[in-house]
């Protein structure tokens, strides 16, 4: 498995990935109205030139994850961490997620997901990140926001 930063080129099957990485998160809600699969091309474009979008590519040159990132001056936001159903409980989110760190030395990292994405909470509190606040979006959906230091 390597990880690098995407080009442009490989937006439109980084976006596949996510329609298809995001399928157990619209699962936790019983809908696939959650805006990861509502994204567009055109709207991962436009983030793909604000930030850094990383890609995990498998031995056949198929992207199998990507984490995405922007900072502002004292803040990183960490996003849309995903890995191939096929190829999760790996360790790849690990991966992904120390790797986009490693491009921001001494930054604050941010990053948010649902109250009923256990696995990634537990994965997020593993790396060091801590809940510092919750938002609720909807009666079904509640955001749980972490940070590392």
């Amino acid at each position: 498995m390597n990880i690098m930063r995407a080009d442009n080129t490989d937006l439109q099957e980084i976006l596949d990935l996510q329609y298809l990485a995001y399928q157990s998160e619209a699962a936790l809600f019983g809908s696939k109205d959650i805006p990861p699969l509502k994204e567009t091309l055109s709207e991962l474009e436009a983030e793909f030139k604000k930030g850094i979008i990383l890609k995990m590519v498998d031995d056949k040159g198929n992207i199998i994850g990507s984490v995405r990132s922007k900072s502002n001056e004292n803040t990183v936001y960490i996003g849309k961490l995903m890995v191939h159903p096929d190829e999760q409980k790996k360790g790849y989110g690990k991966k992904l997620l120390c790797e986009i760190e490693r491009y921001y030395p001494n930054k604050r990292f941010e990053l948010f997901t649902s109250t009923r994405s256990i696995d990634n909470i537990r994965l997020y509190e593993k790396m060091g990140y801590k809940k510092f606040k919750e938002e609720k979006i909807t009666d079904e959906l509640i955001f749980v926001y972490m940070e590392k230091e």
